[in-house]
């Protein structure tokens, strides 16, 4: 039962998000055949988050996930940026210190959620703070890159400082 529920996962996962007929087939079997499998719950709610933009129903397919596997190292990140796109920082917050927790997760990816927080909370000596840790954390140069992109930016948005001219 566990292949066949597998199989269909993956089916789903590898057509999102371009074709999402054919994943929304897979992922509707992959659920029937298990409808407490995390990762199928995560990858519902994704789309629902990522394409549909129906964010508080990919929240209860998010809840549903971490509530059926508090441990499955896939679903906070995404159950993460769906609190962000909906503006629910509090519980962004605290779900991004519960991942954090969470053995096997990357933290890095996380932490650059946590950037991503502090940066929409308008925070941005935090976020670079984040960004500090998360470098740490990174073991590819395809997450260095993306941090020092966001670095970039955050820098970009802080207020300037003004130097004030001595009269003389």
């Amino acid at each position: 039962m566990t292949l066949i529920k597998n199989k269909y996962y993956f089916e789903a996962l590898d057509n999102f998000p371009h074709y999402l007929s054919d994943c929304l087939d897979s992922l509707n079997y992959a659920l029937s055949y298990d409808p407490e499998d995390a990762d199928s719950l995560c990858l519902m709610g994704r789309v629902y988050s990522e394409v549909l933009k129906d964010y508080e129903t990919a929240k209860k397919y998010f809840e549903e996930a971490m509530q059926n596997d508090v441990t499955n190292v896939n679903t906070p990140k995404y159950y993460i940026e769906c609190l962000l796109y909906n503006e629910d920082y509090e519980e962004a917050d605290k779900l991004i210190e519960f991942a954090l927790q969470i053995k096997g997760i990357d933290k890095a990816e996380i932490l650059y959620c946590k950037t991503l927080l502090s940066e929409r909370k308008e925070e941005y000596k935090y976020a670079l703070e984040n960004l500090k840790e998360a470098r740490r954390f990174s073991y590819s140069r395809t997450m260095l890159d993306m941090l020092e992109e966001k670095e970039k930016l955050i820098k970009n948005k802080m207020p300037k400082r003004r130097t004030v001219k001595k009269v003389e």
